[in-house]
This record gives structure tokens, C-alpha cells and sequence, in this order.
């Protein structure tokens, strides 16, 4: 996705043949169950199937000629432990028309990632931590959600499941869930991370920015640092 996208620039006018757009939106929504590294364009999209611009066509176009050039790119499943780990991330404020926020997770079994989300928040947030605490509190549901899942497969987790974020203010909040000021605003339903935490299901560490894999799963980002974040999602040619 173009690093110089600016809704309020370039052709903004309605596109030609919006049925054209939503279809082809669509199937690309569907390839995007196994393709994890289209999850974040194809939700801006998306975003934009009621009335797309001119401007949008051209976002899915690039889209779609990165697709035509990776088809060979797919999800192997490789062998290793069978341990859960996970990554959340936010991009705080990032669509400039509404203000919300971008959420980003993935989860692995292994090696092997299973689940992913790119999505937009319902509400605005006030700052970047309350932006990144929501993105914990989405992986940490999916996170349970699996633990409860792979228990029922026989395939039960030996201790917490780390899940790693690059916000130590968000890490701090959900380790030590006091109200004040600056937090009080956060709905109580989020506070049940830290109930998960001290049940031992779940472990939140710090993670450099450099590292964060869920970063892909919120923003555009430049060609190397999509590729290598592409690398550590283990999206791979199946020949490989």
C-alpha cells in the first residue's frame, strides 16, 4: 500500500462502476483468510466499498498487481512445538477522516501463524496507550479462545502464553490496573486482562518496534520493512 495515501489529496471522485469495486473487494477479502501480509489493505478496502473513489480503485489495483506477483506466497505448516504466542500492536489515530485507531494481532502455534486481525477501533482513543491496551485486550480474548480450543485437541499449554507489545505504558496498565485520571475513561470490560494475567493464562512482555510482527497488520509500511515482517509471519513460497 502507497506510503503517500492521503484521503483529502489525489481523485476523490466516485468511482465508475462501484459493483466492480465491491466484488473484486470481496474475493480479495476471501484470500486474505490465508494470506495474513493483504489483511491490512484489504480492510481499508473494504472500508470504502459504499462509495468508492478513484482514488481507492487505485489502492486495490496495486493490491492486486502485488497478488499477481505472490502467488506462490502461502502459509506452510511447519513442524516444532506446539506452543501459543502472540503479538498485538495499534496504530494510534491513524485514519485522519474519523480519528480510530488500527488494531493488529496474530497469534502462532509454532512456528506457524493461525490466526490474525487487522481491523479498525469502534471508538476513538485518547492516546496512544489506550489505543495499544484495546489491541491487548483483542488478542488477549483470541488468546484464551485458543488456549480453550487446543484443550480441547489434547494439546494443552504449559504455562502463560506470551503475548508481546511495544507499548510499556499499555504493558504497565494491564499489569497494574489502577483508576485515575488518564485511565478512568477505559471501559471496565477491558480490565479483564489483567484477571487472565494473574490466572497464569497469560503473560504480556515488552517487544522492540523492531520486532513487533503485528506491526504489518496496522499500517502501510516501506517495501524492506514490509518484506521482512512478511518473513517473520512465515509466508513463504510453498517450494521453499
Amino acid at each position: 500500500m502507497s506510503l503517500k495515501r492521503n484521503n483529502s489529496t489525489g481523485n476523490t471522485e466516485p468511482f465508475s462502476d462501484p459493483q466492480l469495486y465491491r466484488k473484486i473487494a470481496g474475493s480479495l477479502q476471501c484470500l486474505s483468510i490465508t494470506r495474513p501480509d493483504i489483511a491490512f489493505t484489504t480492510n481499508y478496502i473494504c472500508q470504502h466499498m459504499h462509495e468508492p473513489s478513484v482514488n481507492d480503485f487505485q489502492t486495490l489495483k496495486r493490491l492486486l498487481r502485488y497478488v499477481q506477483g505472490t502467488t506462490e506466497l502461502g502459509i506452510p505448516i511447519d513442524p516444532g512445538d506446539l506452543q501459543l504466542r502472540a503479538f498485538a500492536d495499534a496504530d494510534w489515530a491513524a485514519d485522519s477522516s474519523d480519528r480510530r485507531s488500527v488494531t493488529g494481532f496474530c497469534t502462532f502455534l509454532g512456528n506457524t501463524i493461525i490466526s490474525w486481525s487487522a481491523k479498525k477501533q469502534i471508538t476513538v482513543a485518547k492516546s496512544s496507550t489506550e489505543a495499544e491496551y484495546r489491541s491487548i485486550s483483542s488478542a488477549t480474548s483470541e488468546v484464551i479462545w485458543l488456549r480453550r480450543l487446543l484443550a480441547e485437541l489434547c494439546i494443552t499449554q504449559i504455562g502463560p502464553t506470551p503475548l508481546y507489545c511495544d507499548n510499556t505504558s499499555a504493558i504497565a496498565l494491564a499489569n497494574n490496573t489502577v483508576f485515575h485520571a488518564r485511565t478512568k475513561h477505559v471501559e471496565i470490560d477491558y480490565h479483564f486482562i489483567s484477571n487472565h494475567i494473574k490466572a497464569g493464562d497469560l503473560n504480556i512482555s515488552h517487544i522492540s518496534s523492531d520486532e513487533q510482527t503485528a506491526d504489518i497488520l496496522t499500517k502501510s509500511l516501506p517495501k524492506e520493512r514490509f518484506f521482512y515482517l512478511r518473513n517473520k509471519l512465515n509466508i513463504r513460497s510453498q517450494d521453499a
